[in-house]
């Protein structure tokens, strides 16, 4: 870290963040689209029945590789930006190979009882050979992880985004729909979800090897490392797996027509956490940087920054899922019109979610990932009983309570933490007014929509009409235009330091 680095200012802390947090936003917004794309894709040409084995199977990947990752993907994000730039690259074999060693073992593992698990999870006639792609597809993932998040340690956030945000997301859906037009099924259709992660793990050795390159590893380098990255490990498992323990659950309590309704709703609820994704992949190592050199406050200048833009353009987005869950639904066709209720239910646990920022985030940047732990498994204990008790009964609705109630207490708990981690309040006086006037704003339109024309896509309508126009009059407000002059001040390229972020 230079000298520069360790002295600039708050005020350029806070425009370094809206930079790179506007690249991140960017990227989210394709990724979101792209994610919402694809979901069609599966849910229009599958089926319920159909969708819900392949989200099934994305589900187990997806878990299988978060807990292979070791937490070392989160660990190269706290330790590099905290290492001179000549040392750095010691971490990356650290946190390869026990990573990819594990993901081999495991994967072999898998493929041997592709069979059994495949009749546990699920009832179509490929179920063990979906099983046995899915974890040949394990190693494949935890490179692609870990090596991006190399990259996002160590170059410009534009790199990351360009893989991760742009490519994977793009690519997807283009050869899902490959697979449909060739006549293939679910196993071909998650073969096209799979191989861009393929192609995105080659691209990110070829982004993370110059300016970091490979260096063997001193004694003195692999204990530091996994002791912050071992507890990140059941974290970052319990992370991904937030949603695929309700779809599986769903699935093996309740059919597979409920575990597609259920994954269907679950990918709205999640859509709307890519502006927090986005800004979050911007910002991590600049957390780091600050908090490893003790500036606390600019730390929660960033944070408190960046949690309002995430609630500007987040929350509404969630309270019109739950206003008008009817009409978002429709697009998928009338097998999913049931998930309107749990729709409205996840809108409003992930009010809860993004109000209170990157907590998360911050937590881990301190080095308190055991505290981090503590709160994703307090909200895990918490979805998979309510899962146990409600899905049996209630189907998707269950899935969505029990999944609610998760995300709250993982959430509040993570709040306390980084409050005291930050030595700071959470929430400044700027954002609560804000967040006050958006949610009347917000449910006023809807309020409007749902009189005139419904919770159907009529209503909508009328509802995004008026929210427009609203928007569009607030422009002739003085503040609100110097509001946005200083932001677009704050995008113009300016001096960064050494080690960007």
């Amino acid at each position: 870290m230079s000298a520069g680095a360790a002295t600039t200012p708050a005020p350029d802390e806070v425009r370094r963040s809206t930079r790179s947090g506007a690249v991140g936003l960017a990227g989210a917004a394709v990724n979101g689209a792209f994610g919402f794309v694809l979901t069609t894709v599966i849910v229009r040409t599958y089926g319920a029945d159909g969708s819900g084995a392949l989200f099934t199977v994305i589900g187990l990947v997806t878990i299988v590789g978060a807990i292979c990752c070791l937490g070392a993907d989160t660990g190269l994000m706290w330790a590099i930006p905290r290492r001179p730039r000549d040392t750095a690259g010691r971490l990356l074999p650290v946190a390869l190979l026990p990573t990819l060693g594990l993901a081999l073992a495991v994967g072999a593992a898998g493929v041997a009882a592709a069979g059994p698990v495949g009749r546990a999870l699920l009832d179509s006639a490929d179920a063990t050979a979906l099983i046995r792609v899915a974890f040949v597809g394990v190693p494949v993932i935890v490179a692609a992880t870990v090596l991006l998040a190399a990259v996002r340690a160590t170059r410009n956030v534009t790199a990351y985004v360009g893989v991760q945000f742009l490519f994977v997301p793009i690519a997807r859906p283009l050869l899902v729909a490959g697979a449909v037009a060739a006549g293939g099924g679910v196993l071909l259709g998650f073969a096209g979800w799979l191989v861009p992660v393929g192609v995105a793990a080659v691209l990110g050795l070829l982004l993370v090897a110059r300016p970091l390159g490979v260096a063997r590893p001193a004694p003195a380098d692999w204990r530091p490392f996994w002791s912050f990255a071992l507890p990140r490990a059941a974290s970052v498992a319990i992370d991904a797996s937030s949603m695929w323990v309700g779809v599986l659950l769903a699935g093996a309590l309740a059919g597979q027509a409920e575990a597609g309704v259920f994954a269907a709703v679950g990918r709205y609820a999640l859509a709307g956490l890519l502006v927090m994704q986005g800004l979050r992949v911007a910002i991590a190592p600049q957390l780091s940087r600050l908090l490893g050199t003790d500036r606390r406050p600019d730390a929660a200048a960033v944070y408190r920054r960046t949690t309002l833009w995430i609630v500007l353009l987040s929350w509404p987005a969630y309270l019109l899922l739950a206003l008008f869950a009817p009409a978002f639904l429709a697009l998928f066709g009338p097998e999913f019109a049931a998930g309107a209720g749990p729709m409205a239910v996840l809108a409003a646990a992930m009010l809860v979610n993004v109000g209170v920022g990157l907590v998360q985030t911050v937590l881990l940047m301190s080095g308190n990932s055991r505290g981090h732990l503590l709160a994703t498994v307090a909200g895990l204990t918490l979805n998979v009983a309510g899962c146990l008790v409600l899905i049996p009964r209630h189907g998707a609705l269950g899935a969505a309570v029990a999944w609610s109630l998760g995300i709250v207490c993982e959430n509040v708990l993570a709040a306390i933490l980084a409050r005291r981690a930050l030595g700071a309040p959470l929430f400044s006086r700027p954002l609560v007014l804000a967040a006050g006037a958006l949610v009347a704003a917000t449910l006023a339109a809807g309020t409007l929509g749902v009189l005139t024309g419904g919770r159907g896509l009529p209503g909508l309508a009328v509802t995004l009409g008026v929210l427009l126009g609203g928007c569009a009059a607030a422009l002739a407000s003085r503040r609100v235009r110097s509001a946005l002059s200083k932001v677009r001040s704050q995008l113009r390229p300016h001096p960064q330091p050494e080690r960007s972020s």
